[in-house]
């Protein structure tokens, strides 16, 4: 039995799959709590949808498709904090009409591919097994970002999470606050939906973060709770679809749910 576990990791993609699983794991609790926390749910599947149009431009323009990822991702978040601080509706409100308009853009340009390649697919399926050594430094390189501006912002994002009033009374950017934390989702949108997809990526967001939510009692706590248990998902979903032949990405994501629900059914029993 040992050896059969053993026996993947002479594999160099697995290998970078399971660091780079739990790098993203890692990175999506950073700023997941902050999207749980604050119910911005939606704001993850918006995101991996609004990404769509900097991709596929990125392919036709033949240039690096994370590239075009990110401004599209940067350009979403700043999008909706403009609707929504000029136009008075809710966020939600707000993600919902940028994100329907950046995904039609991209459906819209993606009529125009000449042909539909396998970096193209694999970017909007998501493929772990292919993460390349670049991957691995660009995640290790936007977790150490995204980790020290929450850090520097953490007391500021606090009060404008749960007291926004109060907020703007002792004269903290609200609006810029907000913005900041929009960018960040989309970075880490960006990392995920190379490794599960654009469907599947706001799970890897938002489920280990809603997990850690159920037990732990402050954001330090469940912070930690989320990236240990995203990473022991991602590599137990690996392991999984390496034994049953089945796509590494959606395994991961059913993993994740599985994890929720016992949660949810040990915080039941505990109540």
């Amino acid at each position: 039995m040992p050896e059969a576990f053993l026996a993947p990791l002479g594999l160099g993609f697995f290998v970078r799959a399971l660091i780079g699983v739990t790098l993203v794991s890692v990175l999506c609790a950073l700023v997941g709590v902050w999207v749980v926390l604050r119910g911005l749910s939606y704001i993850g599947d918006a995101m991996s949808h609004a990404v769509l149009p900097g991709i596929v431009g990125a392919f036709l323009l033949h240039i690096n498709l994370l590239f075009g990822a990110v401004v599209a991702a940067v350009f979403t978040a700043l999008g909706i904090g403009f609707v929504s601080s000029r136009s008075g509706l809710k966020q939600d409100s707000a993600i919902g009409i940028v994100f329907v308009g950046m995904f039609a853009l991209g459906v819209t340009l993606l009529s125009r591919a000449p042909t539909y390649t396998s970096d193209l697919a694999n970017f909007l399926i998501g493929n772990p097994l292919g993460v390349t050594a670049s991957d691995l430094w660009a995640a290790l390189a936007v977790t150490a970002v995204v980790a020290a501006t929450l850090w520097a912002v953490q007391k500021e994002l606090l009060l404008v999470s749960f007291d926004p009033t109060e907020a703007r009374v002792v004269g903290l950017p609200v609006r810029r606050l907000n913005n900041l934390l929009l960018i960040l989702v989309g970075l880490v949108v960006v990392l995920t939906v190379q490794l599960v997809g654009t469907t599947l990526s706001v799970s890897l967001l938002i489920t280990s973060a809603a997990s850690a939510r159920l037990f732990a009692p402050n954001l330090r706590r469940m912070v930690i709770v989320a990236a240990i248990l995203g990473s022991v998902c991602g590599v137990v979903g690996l392991y999984l679809s390496y034994f049953l032949n089945t796509a590494a990405g959606p395994t991961i994501v059913l993993v994740n749910t599985a994890a929720f629900l016992i949660a949810l059914a040990l915080k039941g029993k505990r109540e």
